[in-house]
């Protein structure tokens, strides 16, 4: 049994959960049973042509304010327009937040959507991995069997990528797990748990100690690296052991030892045995070996917890996995839920940040061949309100929001989509989840028309009635 213990965590809603995550939560068998080993009878594999390999999406949770970031409005009353200043970018007539300073450098090489809008108000990812926005915060806040599936799953369902890697990973835990949820989203929902992503480990290291609570607003930024799941058949198996495991690789030799020990093994399933062997194949394993990169690229991507889970997330596109999340969520800093304190939180560590690590992927990738084969998208799962709050910060806003794309498929260097003045509402070309994730679909050779049939046997398109952004297209 695999067990993350400790004390309960509250979300910005004030909800508390026990941090006890039991079988399939950061489970292996739960969240990786190789289906794409024994496609299903009904997958039909797409003939429509595919136009990148991959897609890396990193998730900026929390909802990343477009005010001060890729849409800033420096006309606006103080109140809405905020503390930063616009930077002219390497696109002409295009300006982004001045603590954004690399990306303005590269944003030639990208798509700039500005008029992402929804209803959905909730920090799950559940519609922008889904493309479903008609759900309630209440209902869809945990994962759970009759979830709509998510692009991850999808992929893994119609068994894209090679046989002896996951369709999906994710990055560096499951969404929620730093608040001892599993927030709905990137799970197979209703075609089962066999589709679910693997979902990575991580143990965040922090430059001195803190309480999560009351630094929520004042976080500690994050180092380490993600890794390998663990195994979960070995008893009781806490976080705390595992923390003490500094080795990824000895970390999962240790782990198969100790299940050839035990009378366990012989007991499992042919599918738990492939399980094993995937997690301890040459190309799963190398993928998150992060000591055979160069000095320079490590250093490109910095220390952080996202920077190294970046890196990952190329290598496991090197190696063939499809799709790729990268979630910013620790203990520490990296959430972009700024109800308070909003500016401080952005340009002393989110913003900076983000710069670094987004552009070290871009050049990486560039460099290596793999940005024009490759979808890299950068999104949150809403905006931030257009007006500051008496605690200097900005409240949630679905109705608008941003979404940024480079690589494959995308027209470079261009912007589509606007908001009113105050980045309140799209005023041209509103684009929805079901948009975003069609987009996706579209490039990966996949109809996002393509109907899965739910629990009760009615037949749901993937994207939810979403369209491909033809216009952004190359």
């Amino acid at each position: 049994m695999f067990q993350v213990e400790g004390r309960a965590r509250r979300c910005c809603d004030g909800t508390a959960r026990r941090e006890i995550l039991r079988v399939g939560g950061l489970s292996l068998f739960g969240s990786l049973t190789l289906p794409r080993l024994l496609r299903a009878a009904e997958t039909v594999p797409s003939d429509r042509p595919r136009r990148i390999e991959a897609i890396i999406l990193l998730n900026l949770y929390g909802g990343p304010s477009h005010l001060d970031m890729f849409d800033l409005k420096p006309d606006a009353p103080v109140e809405i327009r905020g503390e930063f200043n616009p930077i002219a970018t390497s696109v002409p007539g295009l300006s982004i937040c001045e603590h954004l300073p690399k990306l303005a450098r590269r944003m030639h090489k990208g798509t700039l959507i500005r008029s992402v809008s929804h209803v959905y108000n909730s920090h799950n990812p559940y519609a922008m991995l889904t493309g479903f926005t008609g759900g309630d915060d209440r209902e869809n806040y945990y994962t759970k069997r009759t979830d709509y599936p998510g692009i991850p799953a999808v992929c893994t369902h119609l068994g894209l990528g090679p046989h002896d890697m996951p369709g999906s990973v994710f990055l560096p835990a499951l969404p929620g797990y730093s608040q001892g949820l599993r927030r709905a989203g990137p799970y197979g929902g209703y075609l089962g748990r066999q589709c679910d992503p693997l979902f990575t480990d991580c143990d965040p290291r922090f430059p001195h100690e803190f309480d999560f609570d009351k630094s929520f607003y004042d976080p500690v930024p994050p180092s380490g690296a993600p890794r390998l799941p663990s195994i979960d058949a070995l008893p009781e198996l806490t976080v705390d052991r595992m923390q003490a495991r500094t080795s990824l690789l000895s970390q999962a030799d240790a782990q198969l030892a100790g299940f050839e020990r035990s009378r366990d093994f012989a007991n499992m399933n042919h599918f738990q045995r492939k399980a094993i062997d995937l997690l301890t194949s040459s190309r799963a394993r190398a993928a998150f070996d992060l000591s055979t990169e160069t000095e320079d690229t490590r250093r490109l991507y910095g220390t952080s917890l996202y920077g190294n889970s970046l890196l990952v997330a190329r290598k496991l596109i090197e190696a063939g996995v499809t799709f790729v999340g990268v979630t910013t969520e620790s203990r520490g800093a990296g959430h972009w839920d700024s109800h308070e304190k909003n500016f401080s939180m952005l340009k002393s560590f989110n913003l900076p940040n983000l710069d670094e690590i987004a552009s070290a992927l871009i050049d990486d990738m560039d460099s290596r061949g793999l940005l024009d084969s490759n979808l890299v998208v950068i999104m949150g799962e809403m905006g931030r309100a257009p007006r500051v709050n008496g605690k200097a910060g900005r409240d949630h806003w679905p109705q608008c929001g941003f979404s940024l794309l480079f690589g494959g498929g995308v027209k470079p260097g261009f912007v589509f989509g606007a908001s009113d003045k105050t980045a309140s509402y799209p005023t041209d070309h509103p684009v929805s989840p079901g948009d975003l994730l069609a987009t996706m679909y579209h490039l990966l050779g996949i109809d996002p028309s393509t109907p899965l049939n739910d629990l009760a046997g009615r037949p749901t398109p993937i994207a939810h009635g979403g369209r491909p952004i033809l216009e952004i297209l190359s």
